[in-house]
């Protein structure tokens, strides 16, 4: 491979690399946010709570809102793991380029 075609290379997967960081920083911070609903909402007395939709507030069932909301936390780490792996394959494959 040329050392032209090799920078190129490199550049794509740092670009990508930074990309999934920027992606992965997204979804802790909403995943904070998340926990911060969830540890408030645990300690309501209230039966219900509102959740924002769009423009809209609406009325829900306080444990159907804790439920939704750890089931979104929960897609939220799977997805978060999931940019882990591919972030790895990417780091590995820029040490690769730079040294092979």
């Amino acid at each position: 491979m040329k050392m032209a075609e090799k920078t190129e290379e490199i550049q794509f997967y740092q670009q990508q690399l930074q990309n999934i960081l920027i992606q992965k920083e997204s979804l802790k911070l909403q995943n904070l946010e998340i926990e911060s609903a969830l540890e408030e909402l645990k300690k309501s007395k209230e039966k219900d709570a509102y959740k924002i939709v769009g423009n809209v507030m609406i009325k829900k069932d306080l444990n159907n809102l804790i439920k939704e909301l750890e089931e979104k936390k929960e897609e939220i780490e799977v997805r978060i793991k999931s940019l882990e792996k591919t972030e790895e394959r990417v780091v590995e494959k820029i040490k690769e380029l730079q040294g092979g």
